[in-house]
């Protein structure tokens, strides 16, 4: 009984040494850097220049739409009707999904468009406003419409973002103007797992997939050409450290330490016995 009485608080010491030890491995493998949890740290008052809002340049497989107007509603309201020009000659032609205004104008893999009247037109590589000039001074030189009125929008203008955000999503985009920011605040703003100094931005630019990182921590972002999202801009956010601690080496010696504190009460208990 006495040897019981010895054994049983240095048993008990262990135990709870052997606790306390397993909280910090738990609170070392999830701690984060709060400085680098934060956006735009150090930032003080004052103000700052963004650069100009691109102007978004059509690529295949974008849907547009197109309405014309003019001085005379009867001439231009059949370039704004299902099928267009084959329409006017048939009553009974079914609409196509690339011509018909409530569908959108979809630019094929050539980077056409198929417009009434004026037939193939190319458009891919074009701003709004250089396609809305060429349909327009076309139709003039034509003869179609006097003093005509054209109105270009994108349908599709979408971005996607992805990796450690609160909701991974496709932002469409009706107003056709986003900034980096507004498009992480629509996908539920980054967790806190989030390398926010190094959040990676995809583009298409003339043809090919350009990457660039951007620091969130840093007010650089406002001055950058990145701060604004494109059509179709691929926004992708990387786990830290921490997150990829808690998955690894925590998930492998949580079960390591559960199962040795599990055996150290055994072996106590039997010698407290």
């Amino acid at each position: 009984m006495g040897y019981s009485n010895r054994t049983q608080p240095f048993a008990w010491r262990a135990i709870q040494g052997f606790c306390i030890l397993l909280f910090i491995l738990v609170g070392v493998t999830s701690c984060t850097n709060t400085r680098k949890a934060v956006y735009f740290s150090g930032q003080q008052t004052g103000s700052f220049q963004p650069p100009a809002m691109p102007k978004p340049v059509i690529q295949n497989n974008d849907l547009l739409n197109i309405t014309v107007s003019s001085l005379n509603p009867e001439a231009s309201a059949v370039f704004n009707q299902p099928g267009g020009a084959n329409n006017s000659n048939n009553n009974n032609s079914q609409p196509t999904a690339t011509t018909t205004p409530a569908n959108g104008y979809l630019v094929d893999g050539e980077g056409n468009i198929q417009f009434p009247f004026l037939g193939t037109i190319k458009a891919a590589g074009l701003t709004k406003e250089e396609l809305k000039d060429k349909i327009t001074k076309t139709l003039v030189e034509k003869k179609l419409l006097v003093d005509p009125i054209i109105a270009v929008r994108f349908l599709n203008f979408k971005v996607t973002v992805l990796g450690e955000v609160a909701h991974p999503t496709v932002v469409t985009v009706p107003s056709e103007s986003i900034t980096l920011l507004e498009a992480l605040g629509l996908a539920g703003d980054l967790t806190i797992y989030a390398q926010r100094d190094n959040v990676l931005v995809i583009r298409d630019e003339s043809g090919k997939k350009v990457t660039h990182r951007l620091n969130l921590n840093s007010t650089e972002l406002f001055t950058s050409p990145y701060y604004y999202l494109q059509s179709n801009d691929v926004v992708y956010v990387e786990p830290n450290k921490a997150k990829v601690a808690s998955t690894s080496r925590t998930n492998t010696w949580i079960p390591i330490l559960l199962s040795a504190l599990s055996l150290g009460i055994i072996v106590a208990d039997r010698i407290i016995k």
